[in-house]
């Protein structure tokens, strides 16, 4: 399987990596089956600014590149700025992944709207982008296994 130089740095080199203590609001998604966990936190300001996010992830070398990427893309954004984080544009930035990898994106996507949804909910906030969440822990992806390379 090929990879990209930059999913290759992200994985060697992973950016916000770890926890915050107290954090305005948390996300995990993941799913046994196939082992990909992702964990995502945030601290997120006064003014609706994310000022620092972190992450861990068990998994796999582009489940580990993807969380990086998509926190280095959400840092010091706004929410809603944040919301507009797709799959497609973790992947794009990591220069593309592996078709079979393409769920790892996906996870870091929901792992983001995941940790929004707490901060909100722990706020008595309302997003509207969030309302029809549904995250899927019971991602396919065509029977293969995330560490089969």
């Amino acid at each position: 399987m090929q990879y990209s130089d930059k999913v290759m740095e992200h994985f060697m080199n992973p950016r916000n990596v770890g926890e915050i203590d107290n954090p305005s609001g948390v996300g995990e998604v993941g799913n046994a089956k196939c082992g990909d966990i992702m964990k995502i936190y945030l601290d997120i300001d006064e003014n609706q600014i994310i000022k620092d996010v972190k992450f861990k992830t068990f998994g796999c070398g582009s489940a580990i590149a993807s969380s990086s990427m998509a926190t280095e893309l959400i840092k010091g954004k706004s929410i809603k700025e944040a919301l507009e984080l797709t799959n497609k544009a973790v992947a794009e930035a990591l220069d593309g992944l592996p078709p079979v990898k393409m769920h790892c994106s996906v996870l870091a996507e929901q792992a983001i709207k995941s940790a929004l949804l707490d901060y909100a909910k722990k706020n008595n906030l309302e997003i509207d982008e969030l309302k029809d969440l549904e995250i899927d822990d019971d991602h396919h992806h065509d029977e293969i296994s995330c560490h089969e390379e």
